[in-house]
């Protein structure tokens, strides 16, 4: 199961009057400090007071004014971002997750005079997609040998956490715009985010997941083979990263095999793009 927590802790005291009017820092509990407890506890306290937010919060409040005697009110707020588990093929995902109903569908269609002023003809284009869709998979995602040289420091990852908010897009041409009356637009759209979440979890094939680049091919290709209207897919997949944080200062193992807790890394961050497409004659 997943947490992904937003926390805020405020820290009040009469005896903190003294930062704000002269200056003295001594009685300040630095933000580094309260965020370091947030992670400590997420680690070392049992599951079940981690993962329901109000006894999460309740937790850490009670932490902060029990280990600090100069405040006398902790103030937590914890916002919950939910992660369902994918269920593909009516089972659910052991180790991937989506956010429900969160993506945003958009389409936009033009339609040119192919002989103006004439109304005789028409031609169409249609860009259709979704973006926002926000997935995310905690395990079955590598990015090892890559490029290196003086100015690297990344190691290789042959496994790591892996989430990306996905915008995808696909494209109709219509020489005549009666030939749009057949096209499945609606179950077109649902196998895209079908084959888009398929990919991202269920792929068997080991070099799919080697990186975000191979992962975005895999769902293209698969569009364009279950879809023969689509002319192309283009799709981007911002990194999103979580990387373990490091409890050992406090004597906790919370690296590689054990890691537990994550912090979200908002920058600096990849961002992955490609637009695939159909050749003229011929598969992909």
């Amino acid at each position: 199961e997943i947490a992904d927590y937003s926390v805020r802790c405020l820290l009040s005291g009469a005896q903190f009057e003294s930062s704000y009017t002269k200056g003295d820092n001594k009685l300040v509990v630095a933000t580094d400090s309260q965020k370091n407890t947030v992670f400590y506890l997420a680690k070392t306290l049992p599951a079940e007071k981690v993962m329901v937010p109000e006894v999460f919060a309740t937790e850490i409040a009670k932490f902060m004014v029990n280990k600090y005697d100069h405040v006398t009110t902790c103030q937590v707020k914890i916002i919950t971002k939910p992660w369902e588990r994918m269920q593909l093929n009516n089972t659910q995902h052991p180790h991937s997750f989506y956010r429900e109903g969160k993506e945003t569908r958009w389409t936009e269609a033009v339609v040119t005079k192919i002989n103006p002023p004439s109304k005789i003809g028409l031609s169409a284009r249609i860009d259709s997609g979704f973006y926002d869709l926000e997935v995310l998979k905690t395990t079955n995602s590598a990015f090892t040998d890559f490029w290196r040289d003086e100015l690297t420091t990344l190691p290789d990852m042959p496994d790591r956490m892996l989430s990306t908010k996905v915008l995808c897009q696909w494209k109709y041409v219509a020489g005549n715009i009666d030939a749009l009356e057949n096209i499945p637009f609606d179950a077109i759209y649902a196998g895209a985010k079908r084959n888009t979440l398929d990919a991202f979890a269920n792929d068997p094939r080991a070099w799919v997941h080697a990186s975000v680049q191979t992962t975005l091919y895999i769902m293209a290709d698969r569009i364009l083979n279950d879809f023969a209207q689509v002319d192309d897919i283009y799709y981007a997949l911002p990194n999103i990263h979580y990387f373990p944080f490091d409890l050992s200062p406090f004597g906790l193992k919370n690296l590689q095999a054990d890691a537990e807790v994550y912090m979200p890394i908002a920058d600096p961050s990849g961002y992955i793009t490609a637009t695939v497409s159909r050749p003229s004659k011929g598969k992909i």
